[in-house]
């Protein structure tokens, strides 16, 4: 990309940000106090409760043409939970998907019931059961995010469609530096308390099958699907003077129960550290990120290769002032394989939250893809691509 064109990007970007920053303040005035609580309802013992998000962004992306959309997504989160005297907890909990963009809704791959699972809480720690996040994921340390849904690492929400399949043009090779390779398939996972800031976790999931309850579903048959996969976490965090440090670690393995030559069983891990530190009583600073290595080609689990890795590491850092938020975030990753895939992306994001239940966020995002055979839609084997955008999130 010439630098003039980067440059006018910037510009672009900083426009935006300039946006978010001016829309934020004329919002916040008014509307700073309220909010909006769950709906609850007490059902005998137990209590019901309904939050739920609604997410709504803007864009501009410049790719071969200048493109501007919108896309967002509506979630809502039940959950029905009944404490005892002896300090036991029972909860049934879900994620609903219940509308979503093509360019939205993707760290599950869309699906409408993205989480159903039980929770027993007890005095020695949590067991779940069902549709939920594997121990990996759930404990994993990345890096400050100033808008967890548009970041460019694990995003839920993107901003460039491929026009040869009209979805989100990420899913070829999607960053994503924390562990996530059992998805939302049902497992059995288990979470210690935490002890002198340290937390350990782990995770069965029989098979690809998201039947809510393991066991009942061996997934897809497809050639190279995994079955039995361990996962397991340490977690630690704790503060030292004024600074709160979090750092973690995470591994999965699997066996391929319908392998073919040049595929095996999976091995991923993961390693992520992040820092706050108070700058004064009204600013603090974050920093951190993350380093993740698996043999899933591109994070594909249905194509996990005998030899070559897929690779990706994410570092930001976040700058706070009371309700605003300013970050940097840089990504990149390698998938060796057939083809060869890279991408490096970067992302500068303003964020401000107006009350407990709005946040308004925007700015710049690049992305750059690369592969050593073949072309991508633009008939070259390099693709660059930048996306301005806004977006707005409701949640209760």
């Amino acid at each position: 990309m010439r630098a003039g064109k980067s440059t006018g990007h910037m510009m672009k970007g900083a426009i935006s940000a300039a946006l978010v920053l001016a829309a934020g303040q004329a919002m916040a005035d008014p509307i700073s106090d309220w909010n909006v609580p769950p709906y609850s309802l007490d059902l005998g013992n137990a209590q019901f409760s309904l939050g739920g998000s609604a997410d709504g962004a803007v864009y501009t992306n410049e790719m071969d043409t200048d493109h501007t959309g919108a896309t967002g997504d509506l979630r809502l989160t039940p959950k029905l939970r009944r404490d005892y005297d002896s300090g036991l907890g029972l909860s049934l909990q879900a994620s609903i998907l219940a509308y979503r963009g093509e360019l939205s809704g993707l760290r599950y791959g869309g699906d409408l019931f993205e989480k159903v699972f039980f929770t027993l809480q007890t005095g020695l720690g949590r067991v779940e059961i069902g549709q939920a996040d594997g121990a990996a994921y759930a404990l994993s340390v990345a890096g400050p995010k100033v808008d967890p849904d548009t970041s460019i690492d694990d995003a839920d929400m993107s901003f460039f469609r491929d026009p040869s399949t009209s979805h989100a043009f990420i899913d070829i090779f999607p960053l994503r530096s924390e562990v996530m390779a059992s998805s939302n398939y049902a497992k059995l996972s288990y979470f210690t308390p935490r002890l002198f800031g340290v937390q350990f976790a782990a995770s069965f999931t029989p098979s690809q099958g998201k039947d809510v309850v393991p066991f009942v579903n061996d997934g897809p048959s497809v050639p190279d699907r995994q079955k039995r996969i361990w996962e397991t976490a340490l977690s630690y965090s704790d503060t030292f003077g004024d600074a709160t440090v979090k750092a973690y670690a995470g591994a999965s393995m699997a066996h391929d129960a319908a392998r073919t030559d040049g595929h095996e069983g999976l091995t991923d891990w993961a390693l992520g550290a992040s820092v706050d530190y108070p700058l004064n009583d009204d600013v603090k600073l974050s920093l951190g990120g993350a380093y993740r290595n698996t043999n899933a080609y591109a994070f594909d689990l249905d194509n996990v290769l005998a030899a070559g890795s897929t690779k990706a590491t994410h570092v930001s850092a976040e700058v706070t002032y009371d309700s605003w938020a300013s970050g940097f975030e840089y990504s990149t990753g390698t998938a060796d394989g057939s083809p060869r895939l890279g991408v490096d992306g970067y992302e500068t994001t303003i964020g401000y939250k107006i009350n407990a239940n709005l946040q308004l966020s925007g700015g710049w995002r690049h992305l750059s893809y690369r592969r050593d055979s073949g072309a991508f839609f633009n008939g070259d084997d390099r693709i660059g691509m930048d996306a301005e955008f806004i977006h707005l999130k409701f949640h209760v």
